[in-house]
C-alpha cells in the first residue's frame, strides 16, 4: 500500500504531524488506539470518516518509518 496518498504531512495542520486524508486524525492517534487494544471495528465505529484502508495506511506508514531508522552502534 502506498500510504503517501492517504497520509499527507501538512505543516499547518496538527503541528505538522502526519494526518489521515487531510483529516485532523493523526497516524499516532490511530497507532495509540491499536496499541491500547482497541479493535479496528471499534476505531471505525468511533471515527466514521475513517476506512479500513486508512488504518492499513497507518500501519504501512509506521512500517516504512521503522525501515528508515538508522542503527547507531553502542559504545
Amino acid at each position: 500500500m502506498d500510504h503517501r496518498r492517504v497520509i499527507p504531512i501538512e505543516p499547518g495542520k496538527r503541528g505538522g504531524k502526519p494526518c489521515i486524508r487531510g483529516l485532523r486524525i493523526t497516524v499516532s492517534d490511530i497507532l495509540d488506539y491499536l496499541v491500547s487494544g482497541m479493535s479496528e471495528s471499534a476505531i471505525l465505529r468511533d471515527f466514521p470518516d475513517l476506512t479500513a484502508d486508512d488504518l492499513r495506511a497507518c500501519l504501512a506508514f509506521a512500517a516504512d518509518r521503522g525501515r528508515k531508522l538508522v542503527s547507531v552502534p553502542l559504545e
